[in-house]
């Protein structure tokens, strides 16, 4: 085999049979590109100034790279980052023979790539990616990505009507015609809309797994919500891009407007597409922008200083729209929007991931409210917001559960149902107006290890779930600004175990019934009295200290087992009337008054009641 020194002197090279030459380099001997070349006689393959060479000597044939699947931006002649790189990216992309692409230097892309194949690889090897002057983008064009990988929807989409009640927790769907259907194939499965424009509770990218019989199919996915009879089912028949894996890149974005800004990557109609240790500087849109995804992980990633939060969709890490089985772990953000923004997407985690910087204030972890659900959140910090976007998209989500989290505030007040909090810490922050404030949603609400220095409000939009309101083991310390903790709003029962309040005085406490078991309350500054005027009210083997407390509550009272220490203990606006009753037995008084207490009768018992005074 022959040995040349460069691409110029091959396209010079006379070519005979199935000749192969060695070319020892792009330009030069040495500088990366090159490689073992054979000539293709009655190739008439384009020229792409890297695999694929034509002659200089004779219009017929080609000279092929024989590359083994593996390629590098140096065989086109992209040595560094003066010269575009797009029409290289294109070529390798677009070689279904090449299955792994990895830059060895610095790269400059001025377009926006669209790509709709599978099994590929971009390992970037953490050099940097500038988009000085990128073609413009459309004015709302959040897909108009750097790479952008897209599916494609293959025929028409179809309705079916249901006939009968779909459950929650079901992944067997009724079709008019199983035979339309083949397992292994993907579809995009979407409900018609509800009150809000885009409150649909199904929208997800599933895999058919199982034709049960002529009029079921199986999908590889349980639903999250029930669908009444009438509802209406969309299907399309999707031909997902796949195995896809693009990693280690440091991107600079371009303009601060959509036009001219730029993000680094997009995914839509996409199956096991992994993204790790991409680090974007000034990204516009969402430096990972996701729709219709199933199966990914998102590592290792960090988006720092992005021009514009407060456009919609601006400012992101990333954005996952529809999508189902996502891992997001291990990422960062530094003056941004959001760092992780669900809609209507499920059984997704999010762990190890945090925000700093004004990031903290604007949002890092957010969900729309469209219907999301069994999410998981572990081990982060930053601003959390659930169900956050409006009743356009539902107000609603279910069974999201955030663990050993620490943010400046906490609010999931709209539609979360089952929401499960553990180890949470909330502290206010003196930069920003309003932290500290823990407000939560009493529909299914579990709670434990919690605590803020904030506001506390506990209120009820929903009534789904058949979980009890528990909040056990947590510590609240309270603003003096007089607000209510429960309103009430609250119609369902909300039981408070091992659980400390600071700073009760001048607070109010409302709703239907609230249940308080070996519970703390200290009266703080305030003089104002703590006002107790749930309908139902229960107090067990729990301490009052220092705390001017008004019971007012219209309906049951049991006060059994306290320890009431320097506390007013004041019964004015409490009357017995009706079915109203109060219980007040085996309590210990240590300098404590009893004010307006009313008279012993059939509804009222006072027992067993121990008075310390010295």
């Amino acid at each position: 085999m022959n040995t040349i020194d460069a691409i110029s002197t091959l396209k010079r090279y006379p070519p005979s049979g199935d000749s192969a030459v060695y070319v020892s380099g792009y330009y030069r001997c040495g500088d990366g590109g090159g490689g073992h070349y054979v000539w293709h006689a009655k190739s008439q393959a384009e020229d792409n100034s890297g695999t694929v060479i034509a002659s200089g000597i004779t219009s017929q044939g080609r000279w092929h790279l024989q590359h083994r699947g593996i390629g590098d931006f140096r065989m086109f002649g992209i040595l560094d980052d003066n010269k575009p790189a797009d029409d290289a990216l294109d070529a390798l992309v677009n070689d279904p023979g090449i299955v792994t692409v990895n830059a060895f230097s610095n790269l400059w892309f001025q377009r926006r790539h669209r790509f709709s194949r599978s099994g590929i690889t971009l390992d970037f090897q953490s050099f940097h990616l500038s988009t000085q002057d990128i073609e413009p983008a459309g004015s709302n064009a959040p897909f108009a990505a750097v790479l952008f990988f897209q599916g494609v929807p293959e025929g028409d989409s179809w309705d079916e009507v249901l006939t009968e009640l779909l459950p929650e927790q079901t992944d067997v769907f009724p079709v008019t015609d199983s035979h339309r259907f083949h397992v292994g194939e993907w579809y995009t499965v979407q409900v018609d809309a509800t009150a809000g424009s885009a409150a649909r509770e199904l929208q997800k990218l599933v895999q058919v797994t199982n034709i049960v019989d002529a009029t079921h199919i199986q999908v590889g996915y349980f639903t999250g919500w029930a669908l009444l009879p009438g509802r209406q089912i969309t299907w399309q028949h999707i031909v997902p891009v796949q195995d896809i894996a693009v990693k280690n890149m440091r991107f600079t974005g371009a303009g601060a407007d959509p036009v001219t800004g730029s993000h680094p990557l997009a995914f839509e109609y996409a199956v096991w597409a992994n993204v790790e240790g991409i680090h974007a500087t000034g990204s516009f849109w969402p430096a990972i922008m996701r729709r219709w995804n199933t199966h990914y992980r998102t590592q290792q990633c960090s988006l720092v200083n992005p021009p514009d939060t407060a456009t919609g969709g601006a400012g992101y890490l990333t954005q996952q729209i529809y999508c189902l089985y996502g891992h997001v772990s291990d990422c960062r953000v530094s003056n941004a929007r959001h760092l992780n923004d669900f809609t209507a997407s499920a059984y997704c985690r999010v762990e190890n991931c945090h925000a700093d910087g004004q990031s903290a204030e604007k949002g890092p972890f957010v969900t729309h409210g469209q219907y999301e659900h069994d999410l998981t959140y572990a081990c982060n910090s930053g601003l959390m917001t659930f169900a956050n976007s409006g009743a356009t998209w539902g107000n609603a989500a279910r069974r999201i559960h955030v663990s050993k989290h620490v943010c400046p505030w906490f609010v999931a007040r709209a539609g979360v149902s089952e929401l499960t909090l553990e180890d949470v810490t909330v502290l206010a922050n003196p930069c920003i107006a309003g932290s500290g404030m823990l407000w939560v949603n009493a529909d299914g609400l579990q709670m434990s290890g919690c605590t803020s220095n904030g506001v506390l409000r506990i209120t009820q939009s929903s009534s789904r779930s058949a979980r009890p309101n528990l909040i056990t083991g947590c510590g609240f310390t309270l603003p003096d600004d007089g607000s209510a903790l429960t309103d009430n709003s609250v119609t369902t029962p909300v039981n408070f175990y091992d659980t400390v309040f600071w700073g009760i005085n001048g607070h109010t406490l409302e709703g239907n019934r609230l249940n308080f078991t070996r519970c703390e309350f200290w009266g703080g500054e305030n003089q104002q009295p703590a006002r107790f005027s749930s309908q139902h009210l229960s107090l067990q083997t729990s301490r009052l200290q220092a705390g001017h407390i008004e019971v007012s509550a219209p309906g049951d009272v049991a006060l059994v087992n306290l320890l009431l220490d320097s506390c007013i203990l004041d019964f004015i606006a409490f009357s017995v009337t009706g079915n109203a009753t109060l219980i007040f037995c085996q309590n210990r008084l240590r300098h404590t008054v009893l004010e307006a207490f009313p008279s012993k009768g059939k509804n009222v018992i006072s027992e067993s009641n121990i008075v310390m005074d010295e």
